[in-house]
């Protein structure tokens, strides 16, 4: 059977049950698998879940040097509270300062150009480094969030790294994660209470306006639709 044959399975799976059985699946069936959280409000509910319901999950973080402090006080926070270890994947300090040289420190303002090789810099290469040895990737990737998330699988296979990709909130809605941060006292980030419902380095994530998209906070200043990082390029073969 070919893997996206699986994945496709894996997808019709989960998506009849409850998340912490997604996570027990998850776990039980696949060696080393990570979860790659930015300390949202879907990562903190995907991280209380882990420190439930899947323990063998290792929880990693992007850590790109431009967070917000909030989301800095965040990652100590939840380690305390779970019990658990969040490593952090820095970008590499020879790639930082040759795109100072060539771009200037905020140089993606600028350009589409520039801030995609930010992004490549500070989150894509770490990534990849942090997905070297996993089988199972799994991420808090809702198909709510915008546009081009509206078909995100529960399950897929991700060509690129040659890993199984798994979105165990794909199909939540934004009150099923409200929902569940207040039944299970989950801690989140001060900044979505103003304004900030999707959060990621502090110079690229501004507070969005009544009526606006989740996500029309993030790169704010691009308007050709391109906004997003590359860490979840979509895979339509694999859907």
């Amino acid at each position: 059977m070919s893997n996206h044959n699986v994945a496709n399975q894996l997808d019709e799976e989960l998506s009849t049950l409850p998340l912490e059985k997604r996570i027990e699946i998850i776990a039980e069936r696949f060696e080393t698998p990570i979860f790659t959280t930015s300390l949202g409000m879907e990562d903190q509910v995907v991280t209380w879940a882990i420190a439930n319901h899947g323990r063998s999950i290792e929880v990693v973080t992007l850590q790109t040097g431009r967070l917000f402090s909030e989301t800095l006080e965040l990652i100590k926070t939840t380690r305390e509270l779970y019990g658990i270890d969040i490593n952090e994947y820095d970008p590499e300090k020879s790639d930082i300062e040759n795109y100072v040289e060539t771009y200037g420190m905020d140089g993606f303002y600028e350009s589409v150009e520039a801030r995609k090789a930010c992004c490549n810099i500070r989150k894509i290469i770490p990534l990849n480094k942090a997905l070297e040895n996993t089988d199972a990737w799994i991420t808090g990737l809702r198909r709510e969030q915008s546009f081009n998330r509206t078909t995100t699988p529960m399950a897929e296979w991700d060509e690129a790294r040659k890993i199984m990709k798994f979105n165990p909130l794909a199909d939540w809605t934004t009150p099923d994660v409200k929902d569940a941060i207040a039944a299970n006292d989950i801690p989140i980030n001060p900044l979505h209470g103003r304004n900030y419902p999707s959060i990621g380095c502090a110079p690229c994530t501004r507070a969005i306006k009544p009526g606006e998209p989740e996500r029309a906070g993030r790169w704010w200043w691009e308007h050709d639709g391109s906004q997003e990082c590359g860490l979840h390029p979509t895979q339509k073969s694999a859907i």
